[in-house]
């Protein structure tokens, strides 16, 4: 596999996402207690840092996402990747947006519109109906061709309405279990503690850890 972006010097962890949002949360959950001890968030390089597109995701789970796009930067850098791919499983909706969740209202990327859409659909649904969970697959691609994955779910009840200022995505209208905030209420150490995300990528660590150390 050879190298066809050029890296900088001092990156030691490349992450398969151009959404500020997604990286900063990775940055934190990553050097946080739990995560990969000695990394730095500036060490943890974005794709869109890089000028790499990503590429289309046509799998059809988390997992096949996930990995798609961590393959694609590891060819493009000649160097590990992770990636992720996440989002929301409605119980009454069979699972759904589930990979569909950030171009549910038909285009990518519009948290307003993807959450006014699935809050109408869900409008006549009583509270005790509502139940929902962020769910994410964290992906490594090595150089060498080894793949890894591992999943984290956040399970919760849906809201009638958004709630809170925090976070990103779906995280206004999802209250976790056990809470009486929504993710958007909870700060940013309290959501990681807790979130799909978060224990996806802390499963992946150890071997993110073993990468790295090899940097």
């Amino acid at each position: 596999m050879s190298a066809a972006v050029h890296v900088p010097a001092g990156a030691k962890l490349l992450l398969a996402t151009g959404n500020a949002h997604k990286l900063g949360e990775l940055r934190a959950i990553l050097t946080a207690p739990g995560g990969v001890a000695g990394l730095r968030p500036e060490q943890i390089i974005g794709s869109g840092q890089l000028g790499v597109l990503e590429p289309v995701e046509d799998g059809v789970t988390f997992a096949e996402n996930a990995l798609i796009k961590a393959r694609a930067l590891a060819a493009a850098t000649g160097r590990a990747a992770i990636a992720d791919d996440s989002g929301l499983a409605v119980d009454v909706l069979g699972g759904a947006p589930g990979i569909f969740s950030a171009r549910w209202c038909g285009h990518h990327g519009d948290d307003a519109a993807n959450l006014a859409l699935l809050l109408a659909q869900l409008a006549d649904i009583p509270a005790p109906h509502r139940g929902a969970a962020f769910v994410c697959a964290a992906a490594l691609v090595l150089p060498d061709g080894t793949e890894i994955v591992e999943h984290g779910r956040l399970e919760g009840t849906l809201l009638m309405q958004p709630t809170g200022a925090g976070g990103f995505g779906y995280d206004p209208i999802l209250v976790p279990a056990g809470m009486d905030r929504s993710c958007a209420q909870l700060t940013a150490d309290e959501k990681n503690a807790i979130s799909h995300r978060g224990k996806a990528f802390r499963a992946l660590a150890p071997a993110i850890a073993r990468e790295v150390g090899r940097r």
